[in-house]
């Protein structure tokens, strides 16, 4: 499997068999994110933009570094959110083979894992989102 891209569209990863990670594949994230902690949301326009790369439990890692990397090569920053255990947890070994990947050209980048409100289906879900920069 191999991750889809066109000039129209945001990276994914190959589609999800859990019914609630279906949904995330498909969903479209709120303008408004909240951090751990913070007291108000920070306003869609302040923030930076940044590639969102959707993880399932199926997503393969090595897949979803190599988009991670690609994504921090080309925009110096990029975005991965997943919903549950298992889709974060590929999305946490994502990060970590993309570190490798990019170590081997002198880039080492950082991870800030927050929680983020998104839709799906009309419904809010909590998602897990990993932003990671270059250092």
């Amino acid at each position: 499997m191999s991750l889809e891209t066109s000039p129209d569209t945001q990276p994914t990863v190959p589609a999800p068999t859990d019914p609630q990670e279906d949904l995330m594949t498909n969903a479209q994230s709120l303008p408004l994110a909240r951090a751990v902690g913070a007291s108000t949301p920070q306003n869609a326009e302040t923030q930076r933009s940044a590639e969102v790369l959707k993880v399932s439990t199926r997503s393969r890692p090595s897949a979803v570094a190599g988009a991670i990397a690609g994504v921090i090569r080309e925009n110096g920053m990029a975005e991965v959110q997943s919903i549950g255990a298992g889709a974060t947890n590929q999305a946490i070994k994502a990060v970590a083979i993309a570190r490798s990947y990019l170590n081997e050209e002198g880039i080492d980048i950082v991870c800030v894992p927050s929680f983020i409100d998104v839709a799906i289906d009309d419904e809010e879900r909590t998602a897990i989102r990993l932003l990671i920069e270059r250092r």
